[in-house]
């Protein structure tokens, strides 16, 4: 019987004698090894390919276009998809109406969203999100970012997107050199349920890319177009043509779109469109004259770097009184708006409750006194590098602004200066105002601060920044007539603010404070955390960086009878809390869901690791 079995390996099976002839279980108790397939080259059957090639590799890409095609959507073509990049572009390039009607599966809702950004950014991802996403909902969402003139995206990724996609909604393409109109009209012919569209720094796509657009995506209702160089004119007619769902457009830095595009998109589409944004466009008077007599449905209105826009161009807009709806205004940079331009626009937009003047070198104290007069309606006020308001000015404002206005904002204007100690005291109170921000004014001081505490007595939300020349004794003052409890107080960069202000905040607001940032007050001390320790009870956010503050009020904080319940604390910068304040930090942990120990340069690497490792709730900055 040894003779029988005499094979050596696995190579190896035995094909001589009578057994031969035997078939397997004929002989009871007798093993038979299994026959293997013989191994045929390649070469003895296929003659001129070579030794490595696989048989499926031998069919002609139109056989397997016919077999991928029957394909259903589903884990067959997602499994197919990864055996090369060869089957994956087929199958990318197979369109809907290419597909087997039989194997179609049903629309997803496109719930799933995608984001590809730098170098992950490729034809290749894109494809691979076109297949994967198909059997999974679909894709509603895509973000595109790319990296410029090394961007790896082209008109092929979005043909696959296209193909793979029907039910996207959201598409942003920003940075995309390599995409032109070919790629956004494949889009739009294949995913005409797209609602918002970005286009940015994509100089490839002209007018004929957003006439695609407008003739296929009729749900269009958001469109932004930013340094797109090939996109003029024309295309805005066509979008204004066709997209009648549209409700918000937004348009910047485009050299080729004028007043004639501009113009006739505000004319058109003036009745629906209900947010605009123009920025850096050469625009004259004539768009903001079409605008102020067609934008009937304009909620919210930005403009932006207009420097052919005038004076008369701002005045026209306003006394048009088209702008019925008109409920927030930004103006930033615009040499055009003036006090005539402030006022015109005051009284002809009666809805209007946020204006945001920005770079505004020609409105003074002048346009501001006008403005609360004729904007009856005026909730807000922020004002930044407007240079020309003062003092006086902003008091005016204050004085004549009506019963609904509840908040201020002030940022670097320099015209601002501190009264002085003569100046008579206002005779009316501010009785609507909530919050008041003054940040990075130089001239603003102690006697402004004591003007608006006795002007203003109702603020929750106080916003000092950079403060220079205010001091204890000016906060004092804004806080002594305060009649209803602050809820957040931010003092930071104030460098002669001391303890004896965090002191006062405590005990006269402690039981309605909930956020205290003294970031950069250098004369605050642990004490300023034992007032906090002991007199507040609601103080949920903390900012005590680059301070004074020790071990000793961090223990003061955790050992509070009040029982904080602390969310955020920041104790960047404070070279004073070491090692020691392990334990207190960790028992405020409980509760923390931010914690900030950057440059702390006494607290060590092992205490930091002690604090991912147990107070993994919170976010640590380190």
């Amino acid at each position: 019987m040894s003779g029988i079995f005499g094979f050596s390996g696995d190579e190896d099976f035995f094909l001589g004698g009578s057994m031969h002839n035997l078939s397997p279980g004929s002989c009871p108790g007798v093993y038979f090894p299994a026959r293997k397939r013989l191994r045929i080259a390649a070469t003895s059957v296929f003659s001129g390919f070579e030794e490595k090639q696989t048989s499926i590799d031998v069919l002609p890409d139109e056989c397997l276009f016919e077999i991928l095609r029957r394909l259903p959507s589903g884990k067959e073509r997602s499994a197919c998809a990864c055996v090369s990049k060869h089957w994956l572009n087929l199958l990318t390039s197979i369109t809907r109406n290419e597909v087997v009607e039989s194997v179609q599966d049903v629309e997803g809702e496109g719930f799933l969203s995608r984001s590809l950004d730098g170098v992950k950014a490729t034809d290749l991802r894109l494809a691979a999100v076109a297949v994967g996403t198909s059997s999974r909902g679909g894709l509603g969402k895509l973000h595109i970012r790319g990296s410029g003139f090394e961007s790896k995206v082209t008109d092929a990724g979005l043909g696959a997107i296209a193909h793979g996609c029907p039910s996207l909604r959201v598409l942003s393409l920003w940075n995309l050199p390599a995409v032109s109109d070919v790629g956004v009209s494949e889009i739009a012919r294949s995913c005409p349920m797209i609602e918002k569209l970005d286009l940015s720094r994509c100089p490839g796509i002209t007018d004929s890319g957003l006439v695609a657009i407008a003739e296929n995506c009729v749900n269009l209702s958001d469109l932004t177009i930013d340094s797109c160089s090939g996109v003029g004119n024309e295309g805005l007619r066509a979008i204004a043509r066709r997209c009648i769902n549209l409700r918000s457009i937004s348009i910047r830095s485009c050299p080729r779109i004028g007043d004639q595009g501009v113009a006739f998109l505000l004319a058109q589409a003036g009745s629906y469109l209900t947010k605009v944004k123009l920025q850096m466009l050469n625009v004259t008077g004539m768009s903001l004259a079409v605008l102020g007599h067609y934008g009937a449905a304009v909620t919210d209105l930005v403009l932006q770097g207009l420097q052919g826009v005038n004076e008369k161009g701002f005045w026209v807009m306003g006394n048009a009184k088209g702008l019925k709806k008109l409920k927030s205004l930004s103006v930033v940079s615009c040499r055009g708006m003036t006090d005539v331009g402030l006022e015109a626009v005051g009284s002809g937009c009666p809805d209007l409750k946020h204006v945001s003047l920005n770079k505004c070198l020609l409105v003074s104290g002048k346009g501001l006194v006008a403005l609360a007069k004729s904007a009856l309606s005026l909730e807000s006020l922020k004002l930044e590098e407007c240079h020309r308001i003062n003092q006086f000015g902003l008091l005016g404002f204050l004085m004549n602004s009506g019963l609904k206005l509840k908040a201020f904002s002030m940022a670097n204007c320099l015209g601002i200066r501190d009264f002085n100690s003569e100046s008579p005291l206002p005779s009316t109170c501010c009785s609507s105002l909530r919050s008041l921000s003054i940040r990075c004014c130089p001239g603003f001081g102690d006697a402004s601060l004591a003007f608006l505490g006795n002007f203003c007595h109702q603020l929750q939300d106080i916003e000092l920044c950079g403060l220079d020349g205010v001091t204890d004794a000016g906060v004092r003052e804004l806080l002594q007539s305060n009649n209803v409890g602050l809820v957040k107080v931010n003092l930071s960069g104030c460098i002669n603010v001391s303890d004896n202000t965090v002191s006062a905040v405590s005990v006269c607001h402690g039981h309605t404070l909930e956020s205290l940032n003294l970031d950069g007050c250098k004369n605050i001390t642990d004490a300023s955390l034992v007032a906090v320790a002991k007199n507040c009870y609601s103080v949920n956010d903390l900012d005590i960086s680059n301070t004074l503050v020790s071990d000793h009020g961090i223990k003061a904080l955790a050992s509070s009878p009040n029982h904080l319940n602390l969310q955020v604390l920041s104790v960047g910068g404070c070279s004073a809390i070491t090692d020691k304040s392990k334990a207190c930090i960790q028992k405020l942990g409980r509760t923390l869901l931010g914690l900030n120990i950057q440059r702390c340069g006494r607290i060590s690497s092992s205490t930091v690791d002690t604090f991912l490792e147990q107070l993994w709730r919170c976010d640590i900055l380190y």
